[in-house]
């Protein structure tokens, strides 16, 4: 089933999500959840979404980057951004700690917003501590753009948007960005002149 992704002013969005217990994530509905919230994904489509994106305020993700959204970017981009395949896994009560204190500063979209992108600094490593959909402990090391996609994710489960955290110069609606930002240089987006 599909879900409704909500859009930027849903309450829900800016809310802090509950930690699930033991019980509630071996659930029926918390499993079913999950399937839904898989393919509200898939058909967006995204490589990831929170359960606030859907109305449910509840410490719960999916995230998968699909080789097929890969391999439609240029080889540089891909390479640049350290982006690879991340097969579908769910993430539940995650707790971020930052690796290392070097950033990266790319355009980042969101399902909740939709149509806009800006550039948005993240931490380029990351670890994630928390458990997979069967109340499994998981730990997962990430750099580049699956840190990223984490980083997103997770703080949708704070209450926090991208818009939050990004270079508000370069908020651009996504035709825009196309138009004529896409095969210009970061520096050059947040330090334009015009």
């Amino acid at each position: 089933m599909v879900l409704k992704i909500r859009q930027a002013g849903e309450p829900v969005l800016r809310q802090k999500a509950r930690p699930l217990s033991t019980d509630e994530i071996l659930n029926r509905s918390t499993q079913e959840l999950i399937e839904a919230m898989r393919e509200t994904m898939h058909d967006a489509p995204g490589v990831g979404l929170a359960a606030p994106q859907v109305g449910f305020s509840l410490q719960l993700v999916v995230i998968e980057d699909q080789a097929e959204f890969i391999q439609k970017l240029p080889a540089e981009q891909v390479a640049e951004r350290e982006r690879s395949p991340v097969p579908f896994h769910v993430l539940i009560n995650p707790k971020l700690t930052r690796l290392g204190s070097e950033d990266a500063e790319f355009f980042e979209g969101c399902l909740s917003v939709a149509g806009f992108t800006a550039v948005v600094p993240r931490a380029k490593q990351v670890r994630v501590q928390g458990f997979n959909e069967k109340a499994e402990p998981v730990v997962i090391d990430a750099t580049g753009w699956y840190a990223r996609i984490l980083q997103h994710e997770i703080d949708h489960l704070g209450g926090v948007l991208y818009v939050d955290r990004m270079k508000s110069r370069t908020f651009f609606t996504q035709d825009n960005y196309g138009r004529h930002w896409k095969d210009r240089s970061i520096a050059e987006a947040t330090g334009y002149d015009e």
